[in-house]
């Protein structure tokens, strides 16, 4: 399966004005998306860097008034959703790898000391493992209503669990807290997710989701769709979103235009 993956957004500044970018697929990822490079106007320099997390990170300058930043590749999928494990077993904290440790951690937007009564009196007597995470996804995903007019920047897991509203982001967020609460490594994800197999074919965006550390590697839960998915493309991972923001401004911004696409195609000729 090929997969046509490319955005478009264009950002207004006041004066010149440093930006760190989170928009390129994660190093791990590269080995399946063939790509230009980054297409900056007005062309200015990026310096390219590698994150704590392991990401790729662009900085540049954007000059007084627009900076349009454009980018188009095709990625290669097996088509497959994402992977079921029922038997994917909990690991002990004393067991765990070291450089997953980090994940069990509360955070900005992952207030797992907050949630961690209420994540023992909801999910405690469900068994270790993999039935404890869907359990946790299922209660999220019942529990909160998508809508992307209700975006907030400073909505977190605790709180998004009181408004009932959420994103994306805001499900990946409540996901993590509740795991970490329960002493399950768990890490937040962005990147590309169209709509394959998909009915609802809505606006073009960016997609946020979890990942989960059981039976020694990392699954993906997504407590939005609460169903696998097929065709994910990883652009960052992090503790939580405060940790890989798409677009980070140290000044005055405003994001005047914003296109993201991902679907499938079916040549080589058609992506163009």
């Amino acid at each position: 399966m090929l997969i046509r993956v490319a955005f478009d957004v264009t950002l207004t500044a006041s004066a010149p004005t440093p930006v760190i970018l989170a928009l390129s697929p994660h190093p791990n990822e590269m080995h399946r998306v063939s790509a230009g490079p980054l297409v900056v106007g007005p062309n200015v320099p990026v310096h390219w860097y590698t994150d704590p997390f392991g990401n790729r990170r662009g900085r540049l300058v954007a000059p007084e008034g627009d900076l349009r930043l454009t980018w188009k590749g095709l990625a290669t999928d097996n088509g497959r959703p994402d992977d079921v494990n029922p038997v994917a077993e909990q690991h002990p904290v004393q067991d765990l790898p070291d450089e997953v440790l980090q994940f069990l951690q509360a955070s900005r937007y992952c207030e797992s000391d907050l949630l961690s009564q209420e994540a023992w009196d909801r999910f405690g007597h469900v068994p270790t493992g993999w039935g404890k995470v869907q359990a946790i996804c299922d209660f999220v995903h019942e529990a909160m209503t998508f809508d992307y007019k209700d975006a907030s920047s400073v909505r977190t897991a605790h709180s998004s669990l009181k408004e009932g509203k959420a994103v994306c982001r805001d499900f990946a967020h409540l996901v993590i807290a509740f795991a970490r609460a329960l002493n399950i490594p768990a890490r937040y994800v962005s990147g590309y997710l169209g709509d394959i197999d998909w009915p609802d074919h809505g606006p073009g965006d960016f997609c946020a989701w979890t990942e989960v550390f059981l039976g020694g590697r990392w699954y993906t839960f997504d407590a939005r769709y609460n169903v696998p998915r097929i065709g994910r493309i990883v652009m960052v991972r992090g503790r939580d979103a405060g940790d890989v923001p798409m677009i980070t401004s140290f000044g005055s911004t405003t994001l005047k235009s914003f296109q993201v696409w991902c679907d499938e195609v079916k040549t080589r000729v058609a992506a163009e």
